[in-house]
């Protein structure tokens, strides 16, 4: 990690995505207590904390059910220890089922989930090198499709087409921690025939984290590179944002046609505007992963992952 200064500004650029290339964004560090702003009357969260998570990873609204999916990676990044879980909570912090679907159990298979989407009643998730499929109501498992050469699967969005797209970020394990593998990518799993096809693989994607889908094309984050581009489905990249130390995670796209993105080198969720404004929406948290959203109500989703807490902000 980096050191940070205050974060404390709020800046309008041009109108347009391209324009974010000469963005500026100021660090959004602040004191060693990530659970601070979160419990502040100002901000108005909920903080679900202390109900047993175990590295919560991601967060996604199951509109159909109205419940809030948190994936639990319990245990190390690349861990294949048979123990990841989903839980399920309600809109309002409740927790329905801590382990909804549970990898220590018998017919399961989840060892470190991250990412997930529904589309057409499935729920899929990121464990390592696998997309496993589960039934979104039931969360009974149904399938799994599994890469040879992928080491650190992580998010997963919707086509809307009976299709996903995820990443791959190209981590493995080192000596000393996580250490590039190359083999980062962004895939496109066409489900009616369990086919992957490589929109873009090239380590010059710079660990590719979180991924968006909508009609101008994907919109990914890099961790370890700190960029923001687009991909076409055919892979042709359009740079949005330069490299930088942000290490984003989660982004989520906003009905503005703006989006939301978390940045565990700024210790902060970020809100870019349709309109080009630049505003923060969380600060001074530890380890923001991948992002959820509540578009009924309104809300962004935040897996804190160190701190084993769940944040819902109101987007104001």
């Amino acid at each position: 990690m980096s050191k940070h200064a205050p974060c404390s500004f709020v800046r309008r650029l041009r109108a347009g995505l391209p324009t974010f290339l000469a963005i500026g964004l100021a660090a959004c560090s602040g004191g060693d207590d990530a659970g601070a702003p979160a419990t502040s009357a100002r901000s108005g969260p909920i903080v679900v904390t202390d109900v047993g998570f175990a590295t919560p990873e991601s967060v996604l609204h199951d509109t159909a059910a109205d419940v809030y999916l948190v994936s639990n990676v319990n245990g190390g990044s690349l861990d294949r220890d048979f123990n990841g879980f989903i839980s399920r909570i309600a809109p309002d912090g409740t927790v329905q089922d801590l382990k909804w679907i549970d990898g220590s159990e018998q017919g399961v298979t989840l060892n470190a989930p991250k990412g997930m989407a529904i589309e057409d009643g499935i729920l899929f998730v990121a464990d390592i090198d696998c997309i496993r499929m589960f039934d979104a109501t039931s969360g009974d498992p149904m399938d799994h499709v599994c890469l040879a050469n992928a080491t650190f699967l992580n998010d997963v969005a919707p086509g809307g087409d009976g299709s996903v797209f995820f990443t791959d970020s190209g981590f493995d394990a080192g000596p000393e921690g996580m250490v590039p593998s190359g083999s980062d990518a962004v895939y496109r799993l066409i489900v009616s025939d369990a086919r992957v096809v490589a929109v873009s693989k090239d380590p010059a994607l710079g660990g590719p984290n979180g991924l968006a889908v909508g009609s101008r094309g994907i919109l990914v984050v890099s961790f370890r590179s700190g960029e923001v581009y687009r991909l076409t489905a055919d892979g042709e990249r359009t740079d949005i944002m330069p490299a930088s130390e942000r290490q984003l995670d989660g982004i989520e796209m906003l009905p503005d046609g703006g989006f939301l993105m978390s940045s565990w080198g700024d210790r902060c969720v970020y809100r870019i505007g349709g309109d080009g404004q630049v505003t923060k929406v969380l600060e001074d948290v530890e380890a923001p992963a991948d992002l959820g959203l509540d578009v009924g109500r309104n809300r962004v989703l935040v897996p804190l992952s160190n701190a084993n807490e769940v944040i819902i902000q109101p987007l104001g």
